[in-house]
């Protein structure tokens, strides 16, 4: 994740180092770009900023007047520029988007653009994506990244999967609906898909078992229905799965235990049913576990206690019953244990607390009973947050925690702290859509493909 300065910082480096590969070249005239492409740059940029002069403030982009939301590359033989980068986000503030921006038709007089990335540049007249547009026209885009547009709508066109180049496709939050395309499986080299905060319905393709070269897979906060496809279980390469906030249905799939790259999981806040498979026991690489808010009600399961690089594992809300399995004590790495109102019961194991990298441990809201007796060392340490309200049937008689009373309260929105740095926002379900610290994950990739 990228701040907006660094950004800045690492394309004037960019810039400068491709300048300086320049010098000995000595015909200037025979470096300018071709005068279609010159022209569909400044018609493409007119359509979406909001300063009338900035054609004649930046005439030559490229060389003698270059802005940091574009990138050009040299050609050699013979010795011309191309436009490769255009970009406008929060790390660019001058000029900004005019209220009626719009993708001009003349982005496709830019054969080589291989990064077209816009952020909140579409707030009030209405955008969408455009079949003519986003085709096989574009056949050098790597990285298409379309973030916190909230006018821009409609669907996705099926003809998206014409751009094969396509390594990054992020759309996320904007007001985009309708279906996933299944031809969307023809993106046979992407490597990002993030469609988060939108309103897409109906369910996840099959086909996207089809996009063997997936990392990072980004559908939550929509209204998808429907299973878990069982074709993701195909992705090998896959480090994240993020479905959270839909209205998905039916058994969590066994075939996600095939992914041993995967780091993060996140089913949370569906209506998926239990039991969880057990052949989750094999993702050695899961740091980040999280099932809250899904009708589970089963007991949890021993095999858990295998994750040993688990960060984080949140199973809030799932109708859980039984003890804690002993296993648990065995995950070393926790740093955030999430077991709040279930139907959980026995008594609460001192050995929970000599994990020596957990945080925070929420068990309110269940059955537990008997003294509680973690030790002194936990309760003691900063930055401990312990949360057991609700478990009438518990007792604190040790003095320690008559001494540490404000450990026993987490604040209402701590799940927040849980998540990983992917989860940058205020996650509640009264949170606004539209929130600037998404934008970074996207503009993550933008450094990645400079």
């Amino acid at each position: 994740m990228c701040s907006s300065g660094s950004l800045s910082s690492v394309r004037l480096l960019v810039l400068a180092a491709r300048v300086m590969s320049l010098e000995n070249i000595t015909d200037e005239d025979a470096m300018e770009m071709e005068q279609k492409e010159h022209l569909g740059l400044f018609d493409a940029l007119g359509s979406l900023l909001e300063d009338p002069t900035w054609p004649q403030m930046h005439p030559k982009p490229c060389t003698d007047t270059p802005w940091p939301g574009i990138e050009c590359e040299i050609e050699r033989d013979p010795p011309i520029f191309h436009v490769t980068r255009i970009h406008i986000g929060p790390d660019i503030l001058t000029p900004p988007c005019k209220t009626s921006a719009k993708l001009s038709q003349s982005l496709l007089k830019l054969p080589y653009l291989k990064t077209l990335s816009l952020f909140s540049c579409f707030t009030s007249s209405p955008v969408s994506l455009s079949p003519f547009l986003f085709g096989s026209a574009f056949s050098s885009l790597e990285h298409l990244s379309l973030g916190s547009n909230p006018s821009l709508s409609g669907d996705i066109p099926p003809s998206i999967a014409e751009i094969v180049s396509l390594r990054v496709l992020c759309l996320s939050q904007n007001s985009l609906q309708g279906e996933i395309p299944k031809e969307i499986n023809g993106l046979f080299n992407l490597e990002e898909l993030d469609l988060s905060y939108n309103f897409f319905s109906g369910s996840i393709p099959q086909e996207i078992g089809g996009m063997k070269s997936l990392t990072i897979l980004n559908l939550s906060w929509n209204s998808l229905k429907g299973e878990v496809p069982c074709s993701l279980g195909q992705l090998q390469l896959l480090q994240k799965i993020d479905l959270s906030s839909n209205k998905l249905q039916g058994r969590i799939p066994s075939d996600l235990g095939h992914l041993k790259s995967l780091v993060l999981l996140d089913l949370s806040h569906n209506t998926l049913s239990g039991p969880i498979p057990e052949t989750l026991s094999g993702l050695e690489q899961l740091q980040y576990l999280m099932l809250e808010d899904n009708s589970i009600n089963t007991g949890i399961p021993i095999f858990i206690g295998a994750l040993m690089g688990l960060n984080v594992l949140s199973l809030s809300r799932c109708g859980l019953v039984g003890p804690i399995p002993t296993s648990f004590f065995n995950l070393k790495n926790l740093t955030a244990l999430s077991l709040d109102n279930n139907s959980l019961n026995g008594t609460v194991s001192p050995n929970l607390g000599t994990l020596p990298n957990l945080d925070q441990l929420n068990l309110s809201h269940n059955q537990f009973s008997g003294e509680l007796q973690l030790p002194e060392e936990f309760i003691e340490k900063p930055g401990k947050r312990l949360d057991v309200r609700g478990n009438n049937g518990l007792c604190k008689k040790h003095q320690i925690y008559s001494n540490k009373k404000s450990s026993f309260s987490l604040p209402a929105d701590d799940s927040k702290k849980m998540k990983p740095v992917w989860y940058e926002g205020d996650m509640s379900s009264s949170s606004p859509k539209f929130d600037q610290k998404f934008v970074f994950p996207c503009l993550f990739f933008l450094v990645l493909f400079a």
